[in-house]
């Protein structure tokens, strides 16, 4: 398994885009230094982690709902239900937003699993993210439909190391793994 933490690449942190300061203008020395801090006028900024969360979405029998994505990063491998957390959301208000958007379910009783810092290759630039991982149940109704563009399949099982070895995102397979050893 490629595990995109450790992978060195030419592409850029997001802080690299920071060539000019956005205030005054001005060229700045050092691109890619965190925090940003133009030494023309003062201003600063910290380039944090966005915020992403993802659901370990367990059925009456136990097994958890996998996904496979449709389109890059991880064209192809699997995943699990989640995404971006939008300005003024709550990260579980995020959790049932992407879940229902992605995969047609609603989910219940989330409780915060475990947190981990992950990248998320854009274009030319990785945006660092901090992924929140919860463990839900499913709603009333546990019919999957998936979005046409984002995810192409799914299956509810028990994740094997094949499976773990597919996974799009290392975060997601540390995510699955710890829950694997919390159900045993």
């Amino acid at each position: 398994m490629t595990d995109p933490m450790n992978t060195v690449s030419t592409t850029l942190g997001v802080s690299h885009a920071f060539k000019y300061c956005p205030r005054c203008g001005q060229a700045h020395p050092h691109p890619g230094r965190s925090p940003f801090l133009c030494p023309h006028c003062g201003w600063s900024f910290y380039f944090g982690p966005v915020s992403a969360v993802g659901a370990l979405i367990v059925n009456e029998d136990q097994q958890l709902l996998l996904v496979k994505r449709a389109r890059e990063p991880g064209l192809g491998l699997l995943g699990l239900p989640g995404g971006f957390v939008d300005a003024g959301e709550t990260a579980e208000e995020a959790l049932a937003r992407e879940v229902r958007e992605e995969t047609g379910l609603s989910i219940r009783e989330p409780q915060l699993l475990l947190t981990y810092p992950n990248q998320y290759h854009h274009g030319d630039f990785i945006v660092p993210v901090l992924d929140f991982f919860y463990q839900c149940q499913v709603g009333e109704s546990t019919q999957v439909e998936l979005v046409d563009g984002e995810l192409s399949a799914f299956q509810w099982t028990r994740p094997s190391p094949d499976q773990l070895n597919r996974m799009a995102f290392a975060s997601n397979r540390l995510a699955i793994e710890k829950w694997l050893r919390m159900t045993r």
